[in-house]
């Protein structure tokens, strides 16, 4: 590791190679904290290339604990994290939005490690307890349209980085790898990354590894469609900026999705969405973002249908259902 690091420091980069034999060495524990610690901080002085993000994703694919769903048509909606904004968790309430709506999903996921509550906290806040059994998930998934993948019990590379991540408290290549190693390698993906260089790197995997992906990343700096500012959204075969109003929907502030400050906090926000009961910006939010998975899914589905199919299934109490019946089914 300090020849590696030494090479870093001299501006030099990873062969895509040599970048999937380090992440194989960090999922073996090869490594101390500290040695970890310095080889992320590397990537937050500069950008990582397409080559080292990719060797990266190989060797965590690698040494996955591969899960066979037997379903092709579900979607994974996830965002990097790491933007500071912190949001409520917009991805997960999603996912069951989805999920109302007829639609599967098979949700990846991690605690926060750059922010409040990721999609573990929220959900093992509810008395959710994670599982690797595929028996398990596949009951899930076929009878509430949800399953959910805590990423450490899949990828030993990130439950060895998982206490530094955390002591760190700050965005790390990790960030960038978690949407993209889903155990089950899902066909298609909804996409939130916090900048612009990350959406191409991003659409260069997609494109190579032939996944139905779109990306998507609100120009503020948000991971997701936020509604706090214009977008972009990102397929394999197109890009547009776009605004709430496209969708029918107001713009709305920052402060209108913040979290809260404690896992609690971000748990009632949550329930608040799912409930109906939270502001119309919080769940036009969801309701944005579940839109574009669905799309992702149905190509031929207008921005207009997709949108009023997300309401529905958050407004009839549909999202909420499926959401009630996961909890029930995975504690």
């Amino acid at each position: 590791m300090n020849r590696i690091l030494s090479n870093l420091f001299e501006h030099k980069s990873l062969s895509r190679e040599e970048a999937r034999d380090i992440m194989l060495n960090i999922a073996d524990g090869m490594y101390n904290d500290n040695q970890l610690s310095a080889f992320m901080t590397v990537f937050l002085m500069r950008s990582i290339t397409p080559d080292e993000l990719t060797g990266f994703r190989d060797a965590i694919l690698q040494r996955r604990v591969a899960v066979d769903l037997g379903v092709d048509d579900a979607i994974d909606i996830v965002g990097t994290g790491g933007d500071g904004k912190n949001t409520f968790n917009i991805s997960t309430a999603s996912c069951f939005v989805v999920a109302g709506a007829g639609r599967k999903v098979v949700k990846h996921g991690n605690y926060g490690a750059s922010s409040v509550s990721g999609a573990s906290n929220v959900l093992e806040q509810h008395g959710v307890r994670f599982t690797a059994d595929s028996e398990k998930l596949r009951r899930s998934l076929e009878e509430c349209g949800v399953c959910f993948l805590h990423a450490p019990y899949f990828s030993p590379a990130l439950k060895s980085v998982g206490p530094v991540r955390r002591s760190l408290r700050m965005r790390t290549f990790f960030n960038m790898l978690g949407p993209l190693v889903n155990p089950t390698l899902p066909k298609n993906q909804l996409l939130g990354v916090y900048n612009l260089k990350l959406m191409r790197l991003y659409r260069y995997i997609a494109q190579s590894e032939r996944i139905n992906c779109t990306i998507v990343h609100s120009l503020d700096g948000y991971d997701e469609i936020s509604l706090t500012s214009p977008f972009k959204v990102a397929t394999n075969s197109s890009e547009r900026v776009m605004n709430a109003g496209d969708l029918g929907l107001a713009a709305v502030k920052p402060e209108d999705l913040y979290g809260g400050a404690t896992v609690e906090e971000a748990s009632s926000v949550f329930d608040a969405v799912l409930a109906g009961d939270a502001s119309d910006s919080k769940k036009d939010c969801v309701i944005a973002n579940a839109a574009f998975a669905l799309t992702t899914l149905d190509p031929t589905l207008s921005l207009e249908d997709a949108v009023r199919e997300a309401r529905e299934s958050l407004e009839s109490g549909a999202a909420l259902d499926r959401f009630r019946l996961f909890v029930e089914l995975n504690s």
